[in-house]
């Protein structure tokens, strides 16, 4: 899974990657400051992993992991050549999702671009300047498609209109996202990779003295959430990335003090899943313990090819024991003598938490 990390300038974007990922992005208390892309993996915590890991002793352990696109933050005008974000739109196209950070913290020491604190119109400057870059790319979809259909081809009429609706919206000001759409319309427009279509998460960053309290900085953050039908989770990325620099141990220690019940991976990730409708299942080979990432309702050919495309051509069966199943029985081959072991076709959808063996011919 890949996810765009968007804001504007100075709201802890860099700050929230490094947190998540580790990579060590350069940070500064200056806008502009990041005139590049930023990417990194984080590994997807997931305690089932770790479970099944000591009943199968592999030699590799190998989590789920999510790629992070930090870049240049966003300002107005954007779409016209102001700051330096327009210039890598491109780098989160192919993003699955988006992270939109937003400012919800005071600091007299980090610039705001715009010079005051003011969540519910920074969140409305990058979503205009979204909306305006996808503008531009159906603008050029459309001009190709209007002279085909003049020509008489009926699947770009019928693309057009599409087109012409989504245009409507955003200059409505409504995401691509938010416009109802058929599966087979969505099918159509997909290449597009339109940035206002793709799932969007809000993050409002607060001060570590506003964490676990009531914060009016961040109230228009998870309003804006409610009005979008999506989520809206509080971290303070600075905290977070302070505590990565921390030994594991020490980690979960110091978070037990400040009270906090999960990381901001964590939480960014349990949102993601809910939000996007993910599961995982897991794999156990002689040597290798693994999660994977699918969509809620994938059938079981199709997660065979989320590792290799030749296992989904060449499917067979599935043999799936449920994880719970494999931890009450202490082995694969226990759950199977137990009668746990189902053996599942082509039709077989994945569930959360299935410990799944691949049958397939080469």
């Amino acid at each position: 899974m890949q996810v765009g990390i968007v804001g504007l300038p100075n709201v802890g974007k860099s700050t929230l990657f490094n947190a998540l990922t580790k990579a060590g992005a350069e940070v500064n208390i200056y806008p502009f400051t990041t005139t590049s892309q930023n990417v990194g993996v984080a590994d997807v915590p997931d305690k089932r992993l770790d479970r099944i890991a000591e009943v199968a002793r592999p030699q590799r352990v190998v989590p789920a992991h999510i790629k992070f696109v930090d870049i240049a933050g966003l300002v107005r005008g954007a779409s016209k050549g102001e700051g330096l974000g327009n210039q890598f739109l491109g780098y989160i196209r192919e993003a699955d999702a988006l992270v939109h950070v937003v400012r919800c913290f005071e600091d007299e020491n980090i610039a705001h671009v715009d010079g005051e604190i003011h969540p519910g119109y920074d969140i409305e400057t990058v979503n205009i300047e979204l909306a305006l870059a996808d503008l531009v790319t159906l603008e050029r979809r459309l001009a190709k498609v209007i002279r085909q259909a003049k020509a008489g081809d009926k699947k770009s009429l019928h693309e057009k209109a599409i087109l012409e609706r989504i245009e409507r919206a955003l200059n409505e000001g409504i995401p691509a996202r938010n416009v109802d759409l058929t599966t087979e319309e969505k099918e159509i427009v997909a290449d597009l990779n339109l940035l206002t279509a793709k799932p969007l998460i809000y993050v409002a960053n607060v001060s570590e003295k506003d964490l676990g309290k009531e914060n009016p900085l961040a109230e228009p953050v998870a309003k804006q959430a409610e009005v979008e039908e999506t989520e809206a989770i509080v971290i303070c990325a600075k905290l977070e990335a302070e505590v990565a620099e921390l030994e594991e141990e020490e980690a979960k220690l110091f978070r037990e003090e400040m009270g906090i019940v999960e990381s901001g991976l964590e939480s960014l990730t349990h949102a993601s899943y809910r939000f996007l409708g993910l599961i995982t299942f897991f794999t156990i080979e002689s040597n290798e313990c693994r999660a994977w990432i699918i969509p809620r309702g994938t059938k079981a050919p199709q997660a065979a090819g989320k590792i290799h495309t030749d296992m989904e051509k060449g499917f067979i069966k599935a043999e799936v024991v449920r994880y719970e199943d494999l931890i009450e029985a202490g082995s694969f081959h226990g759950a199977r003598d137990r009668g746990h072991l189902l053996v599942e076709g082509k039709e077989y959808v994945v569930q959360d938490g299935d410990v799944i063996c691949f049958r397939f011919k080469t």
